[in-house]
């Protein structure tokens, strides 16, 4: 490709509303343009490097057994009123109707459609396993799209589905996916860790993402130092310290606070260390009627160290959670508690109320509460001496740097990371919703066994810019830059020299099949450079009069602050071996 015949648009300044690197590098690379909130044009620079990007997934996946279909972009609504998903999914899904008022959505993932075509097609057990994907366009409804391409709503992914018989097959064809994508994001060059992760809204219970590692992540990946332990945030253990609970220590008091409503004001005040402070959270579970109305609520009272934090995706797996939460309203609280929130404890309820205790809380002695009064706390409080032991405990934090391993080897570390993939184990959540079966060897229905794979195609890009940038510009890993090598020939248009030495360095690339661009714009050096470096291609050959007079040209890697002469006659070869490096 020469870049007289491509489409450049190189901007010097990032627009406004971009926020992240990412945004901001592709923006100004020329490779996205913005249509609406949460939705670009991919331009030909960017486009580019979704199709390298498709085409090693595609690669993947076809040496992994899968089979590559399109299902549709807009689907009926009633294949996921069958699952369930229609109503449960919230307004992230866009739900539409056609001019017969019939309803259908635009589709953010696929379970329900492929989930339809197997109960039609797939009727014997000898016709599994099978593993069909797609690399097609969704859209989910974000209430706030941001950060480019990281956080859009319409997106490009790939999206895979496994059938099998048993429980044996599908979590032999999982296993055989996460290695599929790990072979995937090795091709890609980029720094990763596989997690253990929360199936989330997809369902199931086996579950992995794979993070791009970037100090800009909106993910918290936790890990082992001692060990190979990994696993997102949500999904992170907290153990159970070790060791009974301490005898109690001190009485139990009443204790002015005036003002201080947080757990690390009253420590402050007080001069204890926060750790000795317990905070209080509120929740509520609604029991629904036939009609649909509020026939009950239960109001749930958690209780955290005063230095930990909530982890909902836990508390959401707690016996009697499980159904939905929310938190509870100031009026609740006060017919429960009678007290405004601040100064909430466990003590001298107004209204029984579910106390569930985090491991660490269970375990604590001489502990820092509210009194249920304003401006009032409890100090010295103990289990079983001033309040009866909880109804539950439960993991309900979220673990901090240095917290034990759940494994039991080493210590917990956190980074930062990008999801760029997910598997799912799924089960049979949705063959039995939509009573998808096949006929197994004994001749008896049995619900297929799935699992479900997706990869952020249009988000890769981005998460690999957060990885790989300077203040020059984007880094491309070889394997998904838009070109891998790009000629800058100085004074083109007025040295012949200069412009055969180009044109033939260019041709015998091209023949060996290397991915460059000529760039034959005639643009000064300084302007042409930036724009290769903001761009990102990883290989740089410069042609000048003044070198070729001396019999060399001037090689450079994105990554290095130099040049490297290399003689003329030799730069082809040069180049081939540091694109086999």
């Amino acid at each position: 490709m020469k870049a007289s015949q491509f489409y450049i648009a190189t901007l010097k300044e990032a627009p406004a509303d971009a926020e992240v690197v990412s945004h901001k590098l592709m923006t100004r690379a020329g490779m996205i343009k913005k249509l609406g909130a949460g939705i670009y044009t991919y331009m030909p620079m960017g486009l580019r490097v979704i199709r390298k990007v498709e085409a090693i997934v595609r690669e993947e996946m076809n040496r992994a057994g899968a089979v590559e279909c399109t299902m549709p972009v807009v689907q009926p609504g009633e294949l996921w009123q069958e699952s369930g998903r229609f109503e449960k999914m919230g307004p992230e899904l866009l739900r539409i109707t056609d001019r017969h008022e019939r309803d259908f959505v635009v589709q953010p993932t696929s379970e329900e459609v492929v989930t339809d075509i197997a109960r039609q097609d797939l009727r014997s057990y000898k016709q599994l396993p099978k593993n069909l994907y797609q690399i097609q366009t969704k859209f989910r409804d974000e209430r706030r799209p941001r950060f480019g391409l990281m956080r859009g709503r319409e997106f490009i992914m790939k999206d895979a589905y496994s059938f099998d018989r048993d429980e044996a097959g599908a979590k032999h064809s999982y296993q055989v996916m996460a290695q599929a994508y790990r072979a995937i994001f090795d091709r890609f060059g980029l720094r990763y860790r596989a997690v253990a992760a929360d199936s989330g809204a997809i369902g199931g219970d086996l579950s992995e993402e794979f993070q791009v590692i970037a100090h800009t992540g909106e993910d918290a990946i936790i890990y082992s130092t001692g060990s190979d332990y990994a696993a997102n945030m949500e999904k992170a253990e907290a153990l159970a310290p070790a060791g009974p609970r301490p005898a109690p220590g001190e009485a139990m008091a009443r204790t002015p606070t005036p003002g201080k409503s947080t757990c690390a004001a009253v420590a402050e005040l007080l001069s204890l260390p926060l750790v000795r402070t317990v905070k209080t959270l509120v929740l509520a579970t609604d029991e629904l009627n036939a009609q649909g109305e509020v026939a009950k609520t239960r109001v749930w009272l958690l209780l955290l160290r005063g230095d930990h934090d909530l982890n909902e995706v836990k508390a959401s797996k707690v016996p009697g959670l499980d159904v939905g939460f929310r938190f509870a309203t100031v009026p609740e609280i006060v017919e429960h508690f009678g007290s405004k929130p601040g100064y909430l404890g466990p003590i001298g309820l107004k209204k029984p109320v579910t106390i569930v205790a985090d491991r660490e809380v269970a375990v604590m002695a001489d502990w820092v509460c509210g009194a249920n009064e304003e401006d009032m706390h409890l100090t010295g409080v103990n289990w079983g001496r001033d309040l009866p032991e909880p109804d539950l405990v439960a993991d309900l934090r979220n673990v901090l740097a240095g917290d034990p391993s759940p494994d039991g080897q080493g210590e917990l570390a956190i980074e930062r990371g990008i999801e760029i993939g997910h598997v799912f184990y799924l089960g049979t959540k949705y063959s039995r919703a939509m009573n998808a079966t096949f006929l197994d060897e004994d001749g008896k229905p049995k619900f297929f066994e799935m699992g479900c794979y997706g990869i952020g195609i249009t988000r890769l890009p981005a998460a690999a810019i957060e990885q790989n940038h300077d203040e020059r510009g984007i880094i491309w890993p070889d394997a998904i830059a838009p070109f891998t090598v790009v000629i800058c020939p100085v004074g083109m248009d007025r040295s012949d020299a200069v412009r055969e030495a180009a044109e033939r360095l260019y041709t015998e690339l091209l023949a060996a099949g290397v991915d460059v661009i000529l760039d034959d714009r005639g643009e000064r050096p300084g302007a042409m450079f930036a724009d290769w470096e903001l761009i990102g291609v990883p290989h740089r050959v410069t042609i000048g009069d003044k070198s070729l007079k001396e019999g060399q040209v001037e090689y450079q890697h994105r990554r290095e602050g130099t040049a490297t002469k290399v003689p003329a006659g030799e730069i082809a070869a040069f180049v081939k071996g540091r694109l086999a490096t």
